[in-house]
């Protein structure tokens, strides 16, 4: 068994399919068939169960699954650890919440390819839930994510603090007005998002249960509805600072138990600490002492 057999190992399981996992991976199915029944000769069990449709994986298969990406991860750490020598170098490959990436990340990225040109920097969006997942199962090196946060594979230290705000459309004066609304929809990121999750519990408590939110990929999405008055939704203040003060929707400030939350940054326990990832913290924790949240 090598790293490159449990690559092709996972992609099959992903995919479901020998065919997909190919493409993927660029090569010809042929090669992926050969590479899983030498996997299952050497274990001496079967890792997937064949059927018209494509592959399951089977109970071993399962078990066997978590390793692959961990495994991967520790030869690539030990790659970069090995030529982690002088400038930052390498690759660093991060996650973040849209909004984080919109008010704090956005600045940091021309600044950070400036200082450190050989590091190949790569920014994926994801909600608090996904990027949490995506970490835990080695797919990024490390995301910025809405706190708290508590899983025994993960570190965390808090790099920002937002102050969230209940925005909604102009004609509303007040929170309490929306008990009146009948029907009221929530504009909100898809589920794994804990803004929409402190949104929900906030309007339960006001004794508004919303029964269909509509769900949005897109921060500016998400905002041009409230702005249209199709709804409400609950962001950082900065992110919607500009549309405030336009005048386009309205922002309610909320008690700081509801209103403050800090963004923190997480890394697996056992993953490398490459200089790249020291220099782009570095750089975000000093713009996050020097530059308040919007007002």
């Amino acid at each position: 068994m090598d790293a490159a057999d449990l690559r092709v190992f996972e992609a099959v399981a992903r995919q479901g399919s020998m065919n997909r996992a190919a493409a993927e991976l660029h090569t010809v199915q042929s090669n992926v068939t050969t590479r899983i029944r030498a996997l299952e000769q050497e274990l001496g069990v079967a890792l997937f169960h064949r059927h018209a449709r494509g592959v399951t994986t089977t109970p071993a298969g399962q078990r066997v699954l978590p390793f692959a990406p961990r495994i991967a991860k520790l030869l690539s750490d030990a790659q970069a650890a090995a030529r982690d020598d002088g400038p930052p170098n390498g690759s660093l490959l991060l996650g973040s919440l849209e909004t984080t990436t919109a008010l704090r990340l956005s600045p940091l990225l021309s600044q950070f390819a400036r200082a450190y040109p050989k590091v190949r920097l790569a920014v994926t969006t994801g909600t608090t839930g996904q990027l949490v997942n995506d970490v835990v199962e080695c797919r990024l090196d490390g995301a910025f994510v809405s706190g708290p946060i508590d899983h025994p594979d993960l570190h965390h230290e808090a790099v920002f603090r937002e102050e969230l705000v209940l925005v909604t459309a102009r004609a509303v004066g007040a929170p309490r007005e929306l008990t009146a609304v009948e029907d009221l929809k929530t504009i909100v990121f898809h589920i794994g998002c804990s803004y929409r999750q402190r949104l929900d519990a906030m309007l339960a408590e006001m004794g508004i249960v919303v029964a269909r939110p509509l769900e949005f990929g897109s921060l500016d999405a998400i905002i041009s509805c409230v702005c249209a008055g199709i709804g409400v939704t609950l962001l950082p203040k900065g992110v919607v600072a500009a549309a405030w003060q336009e005048g386009k929707v309205a922002v309610h400030e909320l008690p700081p138990d509801l209103a403050q939350v800090d963004t923190l940054f997480i890394r697996r326990h056992d993953g490398y600490v490459s200089s790249a990832m020291t220099a782009f913290l570095g750089l975000a924790k000093a713009r996050s002492d020097s530059v308040p949240a919007a007002e």
